[in-house]
This record gives C-alpha cells, sequence and structure tokens, in this order.
C-alpha cells in the first residue's frame, strides 16, 4: 500500500494504527514492520476490533495487540516508531485529546502520519500543529508526516 511507504515504517517498528476500521492496514503494517515489530489497532467500534481480531485469527499473525478506545491508549510512553491517523481526524470530538495522548505514546523521533480526505491540508496541518504537540515534516503525496515536538 503506497500510503504506508510515506510513514517510513521500518522492520522491527511499534505502530499503532489508531481508528484502525475494519483493518485494512493490518496485513501490510505486519509486513512492514517484520516478526520483530508489533502492530496496535485501535478502535472505538467494538465491531472494529472484532473484526481486526478474526483476520489476526485466519492469518495467524502473533504481533497485533487490539485496543478498543475512544481517546486513551494504556500504553506506556515512549514506545511507538509511528503512528497512522488517517481519515478520522475530522470526525474526532477530542481531538487535542487524541493528540496528547499520541505525542504521550510515540517515541521522541516518532512520526505521526496523518491522512484526512475530509479535510484540506492546511486545516489538518493547523490542527495538529496548534497546541505544539507536533511539527510539521513533511508532506507526501497520500500523507502529511508530522515529528513530535517536546
Amino acid at each position: 500500500m503506497r500510503i504506508l511507504e510515506e510513514a517510513g515504517i521500518k522492520e522491527g517498528f511499534n505502530v499503532l494504527d489508531y481508528g484502525c476500521g475494519s483493518g485494512s492496514y493490518i496485513v501490510p503494517l505486519v509486513e512492514l514492520v517484520g516478526k520483530s515489530g508489533k502492530v496496535y489497532a485501535l478502535d472505538i467500534q467494538p465491531l472494529s476490533i472484532q473484526k481486526v481480531r478474526e483476520i489476526v485469527a485466519k492469518k495467524g499473525i502473533s504481533n497485533v495487540q487490539t485496543i478498543l478506545s475512544d481517546c486513551r491508549t494504556g500504553l506506556p510512553p515512549y514506545i511507538m516508531d509511528v503512528v497512522l491517523l488517517y481519515d478520522i481526524l475530522h470526525d474526532l470530538n477530542n481531538a487535542s485529546d487524541v493528540l496528547k495522548e499520541l505525542h504521550h505514546v510515540l517515541k521522541p523521533r516518532g512520526i505521526l502520519s496523518l491522512s484526512d480526505h475530509h479535510l484540506k491540508d492546511e486545516e489538518i496541518i493547523s490542527r495538529v500543529t496548534g497546541e505544539g504537540w507536533f511539527k510539521l515534516s513533511a508532506k507526501g503525496k497520500r500523507t502529511i508526516s508530522f515529528l513530535k515536538e517536546r
């Protein structure tokens, strides 16, 4: 998947798919992180989490952890190399809380990879950088990458 190429995911990375939906990125993410990496799939919808669990069971994947939540990940600080926030920023009622949580779980040079076809790039950049948690890193064809600040 080309969108994932822009995130810079490498073997051994820990990646959080925040708002994973039905899990369309799970298998490609597992392939990118390899056996030494781990994929975390978070969603607010129990049916989405169930779908991810079904994919993982069917494919015999052992390095995926699901998280049912509307904001908090329950993960320790500084554990994620990359967080994917694809097509949900426009839908978040608590965007500030979510961005703070993502800042908390990202490693010091961690990447927030964002895409939202419901918003203009300028609006995405303004929302994500507005509170000082992240700074703009790069604009790709499909995503905007941010680096953790502070």
